[in-house]
């Protein structure tokens, strides 16, 4: 069973493009194309599930086609529209610097420690729709907005998914 922390978000499915059952795919992250892996994962009904890549072929910098295996109808491609495409950490590098980390949604699933403040809670979303990338923090049913930015983060562990940053006095 493929459980949340070994994924990371990288885009979305659209709508099928023709009728031999490719779909339109928009991408946050190009990972796919730099790192070699056969499948992507896909959140259908609350479950993560596999499904092989056959091809694809780049529209624009954030969008793409994508011809799954055993998607060959536009009928069959129909049923991926909107869904959450994913990307697994296992085929990302695991040595234990930010330069190897592909994108911020990494980060969702990690829990966070600030050396002065202690836990901080949980990493549940990143904001991306601003200029200056957030991340949202989950503790005790509170959500905090805490800025993505290397210079706060001290220590990255992906095997445990956490992270260890000093954020700047009065932004707690």
């Amino acid at each position: 069973m493929i459980k949340k922390e070994s994924v990371f978000k990288i885009g979305r499915f659209n709508k099928p493009h023709g009728v031999k059952g490719e779909i339109s795919f928009t991408f946050t992250d190009d990972i796919f194309d730099r790192v070699e892996c056969d499948y992507w994962v896909c959140l259908l009904d609350g479950i993560f599930v596999p499904f092989f890549i056959e091809e694809y072929r780049f529209r624009s910098d954030t969008t793409a086609l994508v011809k799954l295996e055993g998607v060959d109808t536009a009928e069959k491609a129909r049923m991926f529209t909107h869904v959450d495409v994913y990307f697994p950490k296992e085929y990302v590098d695991e040595e234990e610097d930010l330069e190897s980390i592909p994108t911020w949604n990494y980060f969702v699933g990690f829990r966070v420690t600030d050396v002065d403040h202690g836990e901080l809670g949980e990493i549940v979303a990143v904001d991306d729709s601003t200029i200056n990338i957030l991340f949202v923090i989950e503790k005790d049913g509170e959500e905090w907005l805490l800025p993505a930015h290397e210079e706060f983060i001290l220590c990255v562990d992906k095997k445990k998914h956490r992270l260890t940053v000093k954020v700047p006095d009065g932004l707690i």
